[in-house]
């Protein structure tokens, strides 16, 4: 091989070295920042891509997923003048590869400090006990507040969490103290409650008893008046109807009695036995009519003639 050969197959090597490295392929989730003699060309978002060799480069690389910074702590002055530290936590995304590229030198760093001056701000107006009650308002008014001053770098804030609030000891035992004060009055409160409630309790329980004691006793008394007075009328028709039977068999009697067509011996020998029913034994003095009497010798003359013979 001549020296010409091995200059050729140098200068081939070099060609495919240098267009190599003119291909890019951008994964998922990342975009490239296309710069031209120093100046901003182009974005590359995912898929293959040939930037010219020389005069092209790729100025940055950004992610575009969702990212996370956990500050430091941060010391800050309530506005009853507590000193406390607030730990934070950024919830951030990439949406303008292009402003986050030219926007600030620092973005990191410049979200941190953005951070730590509107965290003094928002809890500077609160007293202690709002900023520990009020972790949800200020962590929509830092996302809201961030977001807009992001927005020039090509940043979108999704959410900002105050993850921890460290208190000083001597504060944090006299608030201690004064908890368990709090739920030792919030309990004895309940307790009291709870005891009214009870005896308002028992006492509409007693009330309803009565009440429904005394409904009874009047339906009872009810009751038993319609029972005495169903009973009166079923005592008073069955009267009428024994009376009504005796009638009707009176009347049966002198019907047979009429078609019978007795003599007066026979009428008068039933006159004598109807009078001997009437006194039943009990009687100590009956008067008898004096045809009756007539009668009565007449039977007995004949029972001895009876007898006689």
């Amino acid at each position: 091989m001549g020296p010409e050969f091995i200059m050729f197959v140098l200068i081939v090597i070099v060609v495919l070295a240098i267009l190599a490295s003119c291909i890019r392929i951008v994964p998922q989730a990342q975009a490239f920042v296309l710069e031209r003699l120093g100046g901003y060309k182009e974005t590359w978002h995912v898929g293959i891509h040939i930037k010219m060799p020389i005069i092209d480069k790729v100025a940055r690389r950004v992610t575009l997923k969702e990212q996370v910074i956990d500050f430091a702590p941060q010391p800050v002055i309530t506005k009853d003048n507590a000193i406390i530290r607030v730990d934070t936590v950024v919830f951030f995304q990439i949406t303008d590869p292009k402003l986050y590229a030219y926007g600030v030198e620092n973005p990191i760093m410049a979200i941190e400090n953005l951070t730590a001056t509107t965290l003094r701000n928002i809890i500077g107006d609160l007293e202690l006990d709002g900023t520990l009650t009020s972790r949800e308002t200020i962590n929509e008014k830092m996302t809201d507040y961030l977001d807009k001053k992001t927005d020039p770098w090509g940043i979108k804030v999704k959410n900002v969490e105050l993850k921890n609030i460290i208190i000083p000891a001597e504060i944090q035992e006299p608030m201690e103290k004064q908890m368990r004060a709090e739920r030792e009055r919030r309990e004895a409160l309940l307790i009291a409650e709870g005891e009214k409630k009870s005896t308002i309790l028992v006492a509409e329980g007693k009330k309803e008893s009565a009440i429904l004691d005394a409904q009874a006793e009047k339906e009872a008394q009810i009751l038993r008046a319609q029972a005495k007075k169903e009973a009166a009328i079923l005592e008073a028709e069955g009267q009428a109807e024994a009376i009504k039977a005796i009638q009707m068999a009176q009347a049966e009697g002198l019907r047979y009695l009429k078609e019978a067509a007795p003599d007066d011996s026979v009428i008068q020998i039933k006159s004598l036995e109807a009078f001997a029913k009437a006194a039943d034994g009990k009687a100590t003095k009956i008067i008898i009519p004096s045809d009756i009497q007539g009668l009565a010798g007449a039977v007995k003359a004949i029972s001895e003639v009876a007898k006689e013979n």
